[in-house]
């Protein structure tokens, strides 16, 4: 009996970790925010194929349920993501869906430019200005890369970020100790003090640069470049 319940135990030990770990990364670099417009970022992952895959279908679906029911008029949703695996940007991809699946016909925006998580950032925050509130949607590990990321290029647009429904206990509760182990890889370049301070240190702390701060793409003249697309409500900031 001893020898089938140390496994289980052992199992059950890893389940809880794995748990914990992406709870805690969900609550890092948050405040409570205030005001009434929202503006949610939907990372993009790698999708070679011509059909949005399972990890970016996941992150749609998290990022539709982050709209604040009371802010839904007043919420635009940014998927951001270029063709790094394939042929169409993962940013389409994810409207795709998020249209055509899910029949959300709220404010939809696409960032169709970028190719890494400190370029997701860079590129969006031109659409970040006139948010009360942003929240950034992905695995916990990853928006919290992208966050502590926010906070190193926009302080002032960092202390903005509110918690996002991207996860939920029991939600791939199997494979959350593997998403655990790649988090803490993921976020070797992010510093503990990034990761456990609070936003209201953004105003004392200063952020660490990373390299130049810039992106291959850069925002100079972004709303006029073709990877930008919105839809005809959206008045910009």
């Amino acid at each position: 009996m001893r020898r089938r319940t140390g496994p289980a135990m052992a199992g059950a030990a890893i389940l809880v970790w794995g748990e914990w770990l992406n709870r805690r990364w969900s609550r890092a670099l948050v405040g409570d925010g205030e005001g009434d417009s929202e503006a949610v970022v939907v990372l993009g992952y790698r999708n070679p194929q011509a059909t949005v895959n399972l990890v970016n279908r996941w992150r749609v679906r998290a990022g539709i349920r982050s709209v604040s029911a009371d802010r839904a008029r007043d919420t635009r949703v940014i998927f951001s993501g270029g063709a790094v695996g394939g042929a169409v940007p993962e940013a389409r991809l994810m409207a795709d869906y998020a249209k055509s699946v899910l029949g959300f016909d709220g404010t939809l925006l696409l960032e169709e430019q970028s190719a890494t998580t400190w370029e997701n950032i860079t590129n969006v925050i031109p659409l970040l200005e006139g948010a009360d509130r942003i929240k950034i949607v992905s695995q916990p590990a990853h928006a919290l890369k992208a966050r502590a990321y926010l906070r190193r290029q926009r302080p002032d647009l960092a202390r903005r970020l509110v918690r996002a429904d991207d996860y939920r206990p029991g939600e791939w509760t199997v494979v959350k100790p593997l998403l655990a182990l790649y988090g803490l890889w993921t976020l070797r370049g992010i510093k503990a003090g990034e990761r456990k301070v609070s936003l209201r240190g953004l105003e004392t702390v200063a952020p660490p640069r990373r390299g130049s701060g810039r992106s291959r793409h850069g925002t100079p003249g972004f709303r006029g470049t073709p990877g930008f697309r919105g839809t005809p409500g959206f008045r910009g900031n």
